[in-house]
């Protein structure tokens, strides 16, 4: 990962997924994966994509259809995104490509289908997010069809090295080219919020703190906080 994208990600790792779509609904994007829950509890993740979409396998097959290899070729830092097509019914995450993930230092997964062996995936702390939780193989059953190409994913189309985050409120998507827009609004959004809390925890009334905070727009820069 270049400086900037060590930046991004520190300061994204520093906020949450709220403050990240409070911001983007300020500008008029919604990139959220609804539908997609975290499966590692209080695991966050960070980083560019790199994209995976399978196909079903509607034919009984000759021989042995592995489920993929593409493991090997995604960078360090960054975060596998798997497109099932929704598809529960069958993994396309375990233990194996876990470790091997950890191993190649991969900022986390997010799949549009199911995974397994998640009691190993926990232990490891590893940063997953899928649709669901499911222990039939998806080997025989569904294959690689390309990577690093644009996925479909609740709605949301992702381009590779599209950055995305998550956190234990699910996953947003966010182009490398808003990011800077976005994470600073992200911040003045938290500011914002820990005003208010701090405000209310002073005694202050709900409505009086949400008016001086500036509560309606977060994302302004207020000039108490400069």
């Amino acid at each position: 990962m270049n400086a900037k994208h060590v930046e991004w990600k520190q300061r994204l790792l520093q906020l949450d997924t709220a403050a990240v779509s409070d911001a983007m609904d300020s500008l008029g994007i919604n990139r959220a994966l609804f539908g997609i829950a975290p499966r590692v509890e209080g695991a966050k993740l960070a980083g560019p994509a790199y994209t995976v979409m399978y196909e079903p396998i509607s034919e009984t097959p000759a021989a042995f259809q592995n489920a993929a290899n593409y493991i090997d070729d995604v960078p360090a830092g960054h975060v596998v995104v798997i497109d099932n097509g929704g598809n529960t019914a069958c993994t396309n995450w375990g233990d194996i490509l876990t470790r091997k993930a950890v191993q190649q230092q991969l900022a986390g997964t997010v799949i549009n289908g199911s995974a397994r062996d998640i009691e190993t995936i926990r232990a490891l702390g590893y940063p997953l997010f899928t649709r669901g939780i499911y222990m039939v193989s998806g080997k025989n059953r569904v294959r690689l069809k390309a990577t690093n190409v644009p996925v479909e994913i609740a709605g949301v189309r992702i381009q590779p090295g599209d950055w995305l985050f998550a956190d234990d409120n699910g996953v947003v998507v966010v182009a490398a080219e808003r990011l800077d827009e976005v994470i600073a609004r992200a911040e003045n959004v938290h500011a914002t919020e820990q005003g208010i809390v701090q405000a209310i925890g002073a005694g202050e009334s709900l409505v009086a703190a949400r008016e001086s905070h500036g509560y309606a727009t977060p994302w302004e820069q207020r000039a108490d906080a400069v």
